[in-house]
C-alpha cells in the first residue's frame, strides 16, 4: 500500500480505517501544521507524530489508549504524597512553559520540534489547546497539554522535573474535567506509565464513535478559565 500524501490546498484526510497496520496506525504524510489542519485532524481521531528528520506523519492507531477521568488510579503512595503536596496547580497559566518543558524532557530526536511548538501555541491562542501547570515555589515543576474536542480532551504530552508533578497534574485535571462534564481523555498509545495511571485500550472504531459523539457536547462554563482547577 502506498502511503497517501496530504494536499496543501485541502484539509481532508484519508479515513482512519485505511491506516497501516505496520507501523501501527500510520495514515498519511505531508500537509502542514496549520491550526485549521490540526483542529480537523483531532476531530477525526488523527494526530501528527514525527521526528525532526522525518516528513510530517499523521497517525490513527488501533487500538487507541484512553483514560476515563473517573478511572484514574490513585496509588497509596501518591495519595500520601498528595495529602502533603508542596504543589500549586493551575490551568492555562503558562501553556508555552508546559510545551517547552515537554520538549526539553524528550531530548534526542524529540517530536516536539519548533514547528510543533509554534502550531500548538497558535491553537492555544485560538482557545482550542489547554495546559495544566504544576508549580513549586513559583517555578514550573511539571504539567500537561492537549486539545479540547467538546467533552473529549486529547492529551498530547506531559512532563515532570520534580517528584509526582505530572501525576499531580493528571490527577487534578481528571477531577476538574469530570466535574465540568468531560467524559474521555485520549492518551493515543498505551505505555506502562499511562497504564499504571488507569489508561486502557479500546478499538479504534469505538474511539472514533466517541470522538464523533463527544465533540458536539459542550463542557460546563469555566472549565478552561485561567486559574486553579475547581
Amino acid at each position: 500500500m502506498i502511503l497517501p500524501q496530504l494536499a496543501a490546498d485541502t484539509l481532508s484526510f484519508p479515513p482512519p480505517s485505511q491506516a497501516l497496520t505496520e507501523p501501527d496506525g500510520l495514515l498519511a504524510f505531508g500537509g502542514d501544521l496549520s491550526w485549521q489542519r490540526m483542529r480537523e485532524a483531532y476531530r477525526q481521531g488523527i494526530f501528527p507524530w514525527f521526528s525532526e528528520q522525518d516528513p510530517l506523519l499523521w497517525w490513527s492507531p488501533d487500538p487507541r489508549a484512553v483514560l476515563y477521568p473517573e478511572a484514574f488510579h490513585l496509588s497509596r503512595s501518591m495519595a500520601r504524597f498528595h495529602r502533603h503536596s508542596p504543589y500549586q496547580v493551575t490551568i492555562n497559566r503558562d501553556f508555552e512553559g508546559v510545551i517547552r518543558g515537554c520538549a526539553a524532557e524528550r531530548t534526542g530526536g524529540t517530536w516536539i520540534t519548533d514547528e510543533v511548538i509554534a502550531a500548538w501555541l497558535t491553537l492555544s491562542q485560538k482557545g482550542y489547546a489547554h495546559s495544566v501547570e504544576v508549580w513549586q515555589d513559583g517555578h514550573l515543576a511539571g504539567g500537561l497539554y492537549g486539545m479540547a474536542v467538546g467533552q473529549l480532551f486529547c492529551a498530547e504530552s506531559m512532563f515532570s522535573t520534580r517528584p509526582n508533578a505530572s501525576k499531580t497534574a493528571l490527577m487534578l485535571f481528571c477531577r476538574h474535567f469530570k466535574a465540568h462534564g468531560g467524559q474521555l481523555i485520549d492518551c493515543q498509545i498505551l505505555n506502562p506509565h499511562t497504564a499504571s495511571l488507569g489508561a486502557t485500550e479500546i478499538p479504534r472504531e469505538a474511539y472514533l464513535q466517541q470522538v464523533a459523539a463527544l465533540q458536539v457536547l459542550p463542557l460546563a462554563d469555566g472549565c478552561w478559565q485561567t486559574g486553579e482547577p475547581g
